[in-house]
Parts: C-alpha cells; sequence; structure tokens
C-alpha cells in the first residue's frame, strides 16, 4: 500500500485556521491545558491568537517554565506574564524547588490581591523552609481554593477568615494553635480540608458546618470533632502514639465516643497508624451509642497483638450496618504471641456483618490472632463475595500452612472466595 503523501502547506494553513476560527472561548480552554511557557509561544502563530495567552484566567508557573536553574529567570518569566496579562486572574499557582523566589512572591499575591483571586496554589518544594505568607493574602475574600506547602501563617489581628473558600490543602505548614482554630470557624463555606505535617497544632479542633471531605497526617495529642453533622469522608493518620497512662486509666472510652458523635452521615473512614489505639483508650462499649447508619467503607491500620484494639474494631463493626468494604492494614505483627487468647472472639457471635462483600486484609504472618479474626470474618458475613488475603513476607512453608488454614474456615456466605496475593 502506498503511502499517502505529506500534506501540502496550503492543507496545514487551512487546518490552523480551523482552529483559529474557533470562538475565543474555545481557544482559551484549549491554552488552558498547555503548560504556560508553550501558551506563551502561541501568540506568534497569527494576530487571532496574539493575545489569547494574555487573557487566561488561570495561570501555574512551575519548573518546566524555563530550562535556566537561575531563580531569576523564573521570576522575570511571571512578571512578564503578570505585567502582559490581560483582564481577572481567577486562577494562581506556583511550583517552584528555589526558596530564593521567595522575595518575588509577596509582590506577586499583592498584585493577584487586587484582581478577585478565586484559587491560590504556593508549592515551595524545599525541604525545612517556610516561607512567610504576606497579610495581603488575608485579604483574598474571594478565594474558593487555598493550597500551601511550606509556608507560616501569622494572619494579621483583624483578619476575620475567608468567608468564600470552599477547599483548604496546608502541608508542611506552621501556624499556631489558636490561628488554625480562628481559620476554620471563620471559613464558614469549608467542604474539604487536608493538613499534612503542619507545625505548632497540638489539638484537632475542627467546627465547621459544611464540611464534607477531612484529611489529616501528623502528630496531635488530642481530636476534637464539633459542628461536622455534612462529613462523609474522613482520613487520619496519627502518626504517633500520644495515649498516656493517665488517659488509659480513666475508665472512660472519651476518645471513641467524642469522635463519633459528630459523625451521623459519614460514609468512609481510613483510620492510619496510631489513631486507632487513639480511639482504643479507656473502657470501651460493645457499640457506639448511635451507629453511623451510612458508612460503607472502612479502613484500619491494626496491631493484632494489642486486645484494646481488637476490641475497638468489633465495637466498630457492630456499629457500622451499611458496612460493605472492610480492608485491614496488619501492623506490628512481630509482636503477637502464638497460642494468645482469642480477645473475646467467641463473645462476638452475636456481630453479624449483613452488608459485607468485600474485605481485603494486607500484611498478615498467619498468627492465631490474624487468623480468628478472619474466620470470625468469614462465619459473620453472609453475603460475602471476595476476601483478599496478603501475606507480610514470603516464606513457602508459612504460606502453605496459612493456605491450608484459610481453606479450612467455614464460610457462611455460598458465594465467598478467598484469594491469595504473593507479597
Amino acid at each position: 500500500m502506498e503511502s499517502e503523501p505529506p500534506k501540502s502547506r496550503s492543507k496545514v494553513s487551512m487546518e490552523l485556521d480551523r482552529i483559529s476560527n474557533l470562538p475565543s472561548d474555545v481557544l482559551c480552554k484549549i491554552l488552558s491545558y498547555l503548560p504556560i511557557r508553550q501558551a506563551v509561544r502561541t501568540s506568534v502563530l497569527s494576530s487571532k491568537w496574539r493575545n489569547k495567552s494574555a487573557m487566561l484566567t488561570g495561570l501555574l508557573f512551575d519548573d518546566r517554565c524555563t530550562s535556566d536553574q537561575n531563580p531569576a529567570t523564573f521570576a522575570g518569566i511571571v512578571d512578564h506574564v503578570l505585567l502582559g496579562h490581560i483582564g481577572p486572574i481567577y486562577r494562581f499557582g506556583i511550583t517552584h524547588s528555589r526558596p530564593q523566589v521567595g522575595r518575588d512572591i509577596d509582590r506577586w499575591i499583592l498584585h493577584l490581591s487586587r484582581n478577585s483571586i478565586k484559587e491560590l496554589l504556593l508549592n515551595i518544594k524545599c525541604s525545612g523552609y517556610r516561607h512567610k505568607m504576606p497579610s495581603c493574602l488575608f485579604s483574598c475574600q474571594d478565594l474558593i481554593y487555598l493550597v500551601l506547602h511550606n509556608c507560616l501563617l501569622q494572619p494579621p489581628s483583624k483578619f476575620q477568615g475567608f468567608r468564600s473558600l470552599k477547599i483548604c490543602g496546608l502541608s508542611n505548614v506552621t501556624l499556631d494553635q489558636d490561628v488554625f482554630e480562628n481559620l476554620i470557624v471563620c471559613c464558614p463555606l469549608l467542604e474539604r480540608l487536608t493538613l499534612f505535617h503542619c507545625d505548632g497544632l497540638t489539638q484537632f479542633k475542627i467546627n465547621a458546618p459544611n464540611l464534607k471531605n477531612l484529611h489529616f497526617k501528623g502528630v496531635l495529642e488530642d481530636v476534637s470533632l464539633v459542628n461536622t453533622l455534612k462529613l462523609a469522608e474522613v482520613h487520619i493518620n496519627l502518626t504517633a502514639n500520644v495515649a498516656n497512662d493517665q488517659r488509659q486509666t480513666a475508665g472512660s472510652c472519651r476518645n471513641l465516643l467524642n469522635f463519633f458523635v459528630h459523625l451521623p452521615r459519614i460514609r468512609c473512614l481510613r483510620v492510619k497508624s496510631n489513631f486507632l489505639k487513639y480511639l482504643a483508650v479507656g473502657v470501651l462499649p460493645g457499640k457506639l451509642p448511635q451507629p453511623c447508619l451510612y458508612l460503607n467503607f472502612f479502613s484500619i491500620h491494626l496491631s493484632f497483638h494489642d486486645p484494646k484494639e481488637i476490641l475497638t474494631v468489633f465495637c466498630l463493626l457492630r456499629s457500622f450496618p451499611a458496612l460493605r468494604e472492610l480492608e485491614i492494614w496488619a501492623r506490628n505483627e512481630y509482636l503477637a504471641v502464638v497460642g494468645e487468647a482469642n480477645y473475646g472472639l467467641d463473645n462476638n457471635q452475636n456481630c453479624q456483618l449483613t452488608q459485607l462483600r468485600i474485605v481485603k486484609i494486607t500484611g498478615i504472618f498467619g498468627v492465631k490472632a490474624e487468623l480468628d479474626f478472619i474466620r470470625f470474618l468469614l462465619s459473620s458475613s453472609p453475603v460475602l463475595e471476595k476476601m483478599t488475603v496478603k501475606p507480610a513476607a514470603a516464606n513457602n512453608f508459612q504460606v502453605k500452612m496459612l493456605l491450608q488454614k484459610l481453606l479450612q474456615f467455614k464460610r457462611v456466605s455460598a458465594n465467598a472466595e478467598i484469594f491469595y496475593l504473593d507479597p
């Protein structure tokens, strides 16, 4: 078959003209998907493209803007684009690996604060550096999206919050406890909140009536959710164990009850690292006073050597009547004792998981506590469809023994299948 002849220059021009004749808003949409450097270069295509890149409402500057590693070159490009820009700038982002541009950021944010900025991303990828945000940032009352990485927040005393903010992400950000609490309370429309490794926080107090999605990773002494009745998805990764002896001997299950009392609408819960240990403090109830009627996905990091954590999981499973998918990540299993008591497993046979369909278990060694829990799940889940088991290490003898034991367990569901994954 003969290859097609190369397109003539006139045909290429016609195709280019066909794109150029698209409506102006469509051309701007096309440019918005290009890196800023390529978008600016389209101004030389024809007179119809000349000012299109200067009219973009969203600008993102990252390391692709220039191959020159000199921070002054990067700052010069941002200055050039901002000076030649026409119209409003609703979305603005800086992602750069050199803190030297910090001295220019304040000037850019001051310019944006006069242009009704709605979305701001500042990501300085330099470990240990914190850029102090200028006071003009806190006057941007049209902000609906704010994401900051490696920053220091010290708002002026008259700051009354971001009244329009819906999405907030703070990563490696330093701020005082009272600053954080005031920020959350004074953002009444906040729907999504992400906090990763923020310095200065000792307590996690959230008062946000419209919050629907919460992600936290870091170290805290206490967690308090107040007026969060719309929260549907919660991910909490407590990276250090803060449960002290005083709380453990206090006799109450304050942590557990206080956490769930303001989560009546929760649908997805991920509990990682030490947060389950935090919830397990005190004398645990058989189940929560008010069940979580809508929760259908539950993921936990669980120490099978800790009976309090096991009992906490039983309490929660009894309180999640709509649970459809359970994900367990085993940790510290090397401390589990072969032949140890089953943590009251026989007393939990009345815990029926009537909606559970999918179970994933990762990182087990095949010790008794783990196998007893798997046996409980298989005997208490009448509609279970799939259980996936992935051990922590590959050992031919242990793997063979684990498989044999799993195949012998009684399954109350006729459709239940067990899948074994190599580590």
